[in-house]
């Protein structure tokens, strides 16, 4: 019977083997004959319309279907009116007065006083200051256009230029940003975030070199060695003073025009959508309306249950305040469109604002803009390593305004 009993189980052994070996001959076929494009495109549609159709159902079952389509075309009808608007208004203004200091050198004055602090801070060459300036003052793709322009980037070595995505990134419409939260009432915060920006712009340039060179040393190269004339990088207009200005002054304001008719798709589809996550019904007995600004309030409900991190971190008084930074992930346009109906829910305060305005700043849509940015330099390869570098500048970004705020309420 022993003897009996271990043939059985050699045999056992065997059959599982034998099943394990059909199972990865099978994998090797699917391997050496993978699906059929249309097919993988009709698994996709499959799975999307799943989670299209459990996400809007889960809303519509607790809502109700009118009400639920109701609030939706109402909160992107009210953000439309109330606070795209106002953020063009606003785009429009600062690209007027950003173009304004550009034609009469402000720009380049403010690049001088800056280039001594790029070497110690992050590593570059003081000519990257004109960088940080002119993407604060518009978007982030004004970096892009100076590191193709061989004036500017014969001064970087490779790795240093690969960089510029997370150091532009970093301020990217940082004038509008500011400019909103002080027209809210919040300057104290707003400067105080942008001192935060500063110190996540930091880890995320020195966190993006220093990966770029672990992986590939070979960067660590100049650009070129095609001699260029710094001089050359100007954006002076021909004319008189008073048509220079009069230029300046219409072409920033219609560069404020597409900056501001770009973020529509962002604030009313993102915001609509983390709105709807963010907060709940808006009767008095808890009863859905089908009004603006109603919702599931999962986001809020997820963030409540472990809020002690976020406000050890950033200082946040309620979970809800955590949809911002999560928004301005894909659009900052986006996420300060949600500010003033924190402010209406009476759960915000200057902490938040200066928190907002550095996440806000760091994070300017930077997984929308990285990988096209990257791509046109050339090194898609580093598209990831750039994403976490400045994920993780951004958190920091974050928690240094909060922390910056707290200093700053104790010694006044």
């Amino acid at each position: 019977m022993p003897r009996l009993s271990f043939l059985n189980k050699r045999r056992s052994t065997h059959e599982y083997k034998n099943g394990v070996e059909k199972i990865f001959n099978t994998f090797g076929k699917w391997a050496k004959h993978p699906l059929k494009f249309t097919t993988k495109r009709s698994f996709e549609a499959i799975v999307f319309l799943i989670v299209f159709f459990a996400f809007f159902g889960g809303l519509a079952y607790k809502m109700t279907l009118p009400k639920m389509l109701n609030t939706f075309m109402q909160t992107s009808y009210h953000l439309l009116l109330e606070t795209v608007f106002y953020i063009m208004a606003i785009c429009v203004l600062m690209g007027a007065i950003s173009k304004m200091l550009t034609e009469f050198g402000v720009v380049r004055l403010l690049e001088n006083l800056l280039r001594p602090l790029m070497k110690p801070l992050y590593n570059l060459p003081g000519v990257a200051a004109l960088g940080a300036v002119m993407t604060f003052l518009s978007d982030n793709p004004a970096i892009i256009t100076l590191a193709h322009d061989k004036n500017f980037n014969r001064y970087f070595k490779k790795y240093q230029l690969v960089s510029l995505t997370n150091f532009g990134t970093a301020f990217g419409m940082g004038l509008v940003v500011i400019a909103f939260m002080t027209g809210l009432g919040f300057g104290k915060g707003a400067l105080i975030g942008l001192a935060g920006a500063v110190i996540g712009s930091i880890v995320s340039t020195r966190l993006m070199q220093r990966f770029t060179l672990k992986a590939y040393p070979e960067l660590d190269a100049p650009v070129s060695v095609v001699s260029g004339d710094e001089q050359q990088i100007s954006f002076k207009s021909e004319g008189s003073v008073f048509m220079r200005f009069l230029n300046s002054l219409l072409d920033g304001g219609k560069d404020g025009v597409g900056i501001g008719f770009a973020i529509i798709p962002g604030v009313l589809c993102i915001s609509t959508i983390v709105m709807m996550l963010t907060f709940g019904p808006s009767g008095e007995n808890g009863e859905y309306l089908g009004v603006a600004y109603e919702g599931v309030p999962v986001i809020t409900w997820a963030a409540d249950k472990i809020n002690f991190i976020f406000k050890w971190l950033f200082g946040f008084e309620s979970g809800a305040l955590i949809s911002f930074p999560m928004t301005a992930l894909g659009a900052v346009g986006a996420a300060i469109g949600l500010v003033p109906r924190f402010i209406t829910e009476g759960i915000i305060n200057t902490n938040a604002i200066a928190v907002f305005t550095a996440m806000g700043m760091c994070w300017s849509g930077f997984l929308s803009t990285h990988a096209a940015m990257l791509d046109s330099l050339g090194y898609r390869q580093l598209i990831g390593k750039a994403i976490g570098a400045h994920a993780i500048g951004g958190l920091c970004a974050g928690i240094a305004a909060h922390w910056l705020y707290v200093l700053l309420a104790m010694i006044m």
